[in-house]
């Protein structure tokens, strides 16, 4: 059986490129280039349908370190709770209140993009704290 080398995550959701946007400030991704013969995403999609425009987007670690992450439109609107997350992991290594200072800079940046924050989960003696966030279509993640 041959080994995975790639993984790709997928986000249902509205708006592609806004959402896929906020993901690469959070991450400091790149936007994919947009399709073999155009010099802008807007030169594509004015080649399409009304539909069709805007239907996805993608972005990548510009490292090639993280996964790809891809954005497509979906009709329906988010109904519960995300059965997978992504943990934005601003404080690893650090604990106590270093971890919480960078984690709350972290939340305040984010929140800026349009990010909401749920939760603060501090330390408890046995979990490090966390904060729980939502991004701009309400997708939950966290801050670790």
């Amino acid at each position: 059986m041959p080994t995975i080398k790639q993984v790709q995550i997928t986000f249902d959701c509205a708006s592609p490129e806004r959402v896929a946007r906020f993901w690469c400030e959070v991450l400091g991704y790149d936007p994919v280039s947009p399709p073999e013969g155009f010099d802008s995403w807007d030169a594509y999609n004015l080649t399409l349908p009304a539909d069709e425009r805007d239907a996805w987007f993608a972005c990548g670690d510009p490292t090639g370190a993280g996964p790809r992450l891809y954005f497509q439109r979906v009709p329906e609107g988010k109904v519960a709770k995300n059965r997978v997350h992504i943990d934005v992991r601003a404080g690893a290594g650090l604990v106590g209140e270093e971890r919480l200072a960078v984690l709350r800079a972290e939340s305040a940046r984010l929140v800026a993009l349009g990010a909401v924050e749920d939760l603060v989960l501090l330390a408890d003696g046995v979990n490090e704290s966390c904060i729980n966030m939502r991004d701009v279509e309400g997708n939950e993640f966290c801050l670790d």
